[in-house]
């Protein structure tokens, strides 16, 4: 069957989530506008376009620098203070639909980022 096929590991998962927590608990908590796009971004990165053999065709590759990472987050940052918190469970979906919107298919064997 064709479709994609995501080689992220449960132990790549556990050490990036502590790896997010720790930093959240020495930054005082403001690593935690960040964790989402490293936590959402690193399955999407191993994830492949395969055929209907299971032949890889594709990789996902997100293309969303740390510029832009700090620049939406600062925008969701306030709106979560002034929410008093609320706001920052609809971060997460406009997180997903930032890195989504920001994926391009590589060919296989093309390890690089796309020029822009």
């Amino acid at each position: 069957m064709s479709g994609f096929k995501c080689e992220f590991q449960l132990v790549e998962a556990l050490g990036h989530i502590v790896l997010w927590i720790f930093l959240s608990v020495i930054t005082l908590g403001f690593a935690a506008f960040l964790a989402p796009y490293y936590l959402t971004k690193a399955p999407l990165n191993q994830t492949y376009l395969v055929d209907r053999q299971g032949v890889k065709l594709a990789r996902v590759h997100v293309d969303f620098n740390i510029g832009q990472v700090i620049g939406h987050a600062v925008i969701w940052l306030l709106l979560t203070i002034v929410t008093l918190g609320l706001a920052y469970f609809f971060y997460w979906f406009s997180v997903v639909r930032q890195l989504i919107n920001a994926s391009v298919f590589l060919p296989v064997g093309r390890q690089d980022a796309p020029a822009e």
